[in-house]
């Protein structure tokens, strides 16, 4: 159909050959082919010019409608691709989307007014192709190896528990009097709960952990934690505050947990239009300034 059109708007099929990179003989054949498939001809040909048919006027409006429609198609995926325009559909776990990724997006919003955001937040795995999901942020490892992760940022875990809580327990000493404890459970690391420690001097130790009260929810694991309900492991760039200004006391500061890392996870494509490598960046220099060294 874009050939047939060519060689309308030119008038000649050498002249719509120079224009496609293709033989006059294979433009020819082109438009055969396109009038045997319809059963009528679609063109007067003569040796000085080449005129329509009644059948081929109608044919080729139609025909121009469609390229021209591509071609608006091809500029339209064009800007998605080169610039942050549409919309952008971003999937996070409740722990980190009022903490940490709607501030961290705040800048961007306000960066690309031609963007429109839709904000998925789930604490449950959503399936991103069936979501029209563009770029999920999530803590932990990548199960689905449908996907692609980018490692965005790196969170510490920490222990601890409130003075108050301490008081009446003792503070540990080893990672063996951590089980004499009681936790607040944080559900989605499984059951039992263990900590898998190390110390400084690469020595290792597991600890099975209980407690009365559990959540799924990070934050309220906070809560709870600073409720006095118990000892509990905590995102160290949440707790921060809170170990510096004294309302939690660190557990075994020479011992160490895993930590997790931060990920940005996208569908498979050969190429990322250009919003969401762009989010992408951003929400990775935003989280290296989060958690870099105090100077």
């Amino acid at each position: 159909m874009a050939i047939f059109a060519r060689v309308v708007e030119l008038g000649a099929f050498n002249q719509a050959a120079r224009t496609l990179g293709l033989t006059t003989s294979s433009i020819s054949q082109h438009v055969r082919g396109l009038e045997e498939s319809l059963g009528v001809a679609l063109l007067h040909r003569s040796t000085r010019k080449l005129s329509l048919t009644e059948a081929g006027q109608a044919y080729y409006d139609e025909c121009a409608n469609v390229v021209h429609a591509a071609e608006r198609g091809r500029q339209k995926v064009a800007t998605l691709r080169d610039e942050p325009a549409g919309e952008l559909r971003i999937a996070m776990p409740s722990e980190l989307a009022h903490r940490h990724v709607v501030p961290a997006l705040d800048a961007f919003i306000r960066m690309h007014p031609q963007l429109s955001l839709t904000l998925e937040v789930s604490d449950e795995k959503i399936d991103l192709i069936a979501q029209r999901i563009d770029l999920a942020v999530r803590i932990g490892d990548l199960q689905d190896s449908g996907l692609v992760a980018r490692q965005i940022a790196w969170f510490d875990e920490v222990l601890g528990a409130t003075p108050e809580c301490l008081s009446r327990t003792g503070a540990p000493q080893t990672p063996q009097d951590l089980a004499t404890l009681s936790w607040v459970i944080f559900t989605p690391l499984g059951e039992p709960s263990f900590l898998d420690l190390q110390h400084r001097d690469g020595r290792t130790a597991r600890v099975r952990i209980r407690g009365r009260v559990a959540t799924n929810q990070a934050q309220t694991v906070r809560a709870l934690t600073l409720g006095g309900h118990g000892a509990a492991r905590l995102l160290g760039i949440d707790a921060a505050q809170d170990f510096a200004q004294g309302r939690l006391l660190p557990l075994l500061p020479d011992w160490r947990l895993p930590g997790f890392g931060v990920y940005a996870i996208t569908p498979r494509r050969d190429a990322q239009p250009l919003k969401v490598t762009r989010c992408i960046e951003h929400l990775r220099s935003y989280f290296a300034r989060l958690t870099a060294p105090a100077s």
